[in-house]
């Protein structure tokens, strides 16, 4: 299986690009749950209804449960379904848990 990738375009990280770039390449399929982005609670909730609606924030790759001080809160953010969240590897933020 081939990439069809040239060494020249990795400037100054070719160690960590040609590693990712070789894992894609390696012809093991891995690939994350599509996410359902909302603007609205309501509409996340419908869309999971047996599931927790979290804010996710893209710019930070986290996501914020209801009881934290930042959920729903930012411009780059959408309300999502945990379980989606999660399978896109995105992390918990442990911001504003006590």
């Amino acid at each position: 299986m081939t990439c069809g990738v040239t060494w020249s375009c990795f400037g100054k990280w070719p160690g960590a690009i040609a590693a990712a770039i070789l894992l894609g390449c390696s012809g093991a399929e891995v690939s994350a749950t599509p996410l359902t982005p909302f603007r609205y609670e309501a509409q996340a909730q419908r869309h999971c209804p047996h599931d927790q609606v979290v804010w996710l924030d893209f710019s930070k790759g986290v996501y914020y449960g209801k009881g934290q001080k930042r959920y729903g809160q930012g411009p780059d953010g959408s309300f999502v379904c945990l379980s989606e969240a999660r399978d896109s590897f995105y992390r918990r933020s442990l911001f504003g848990l006590r």
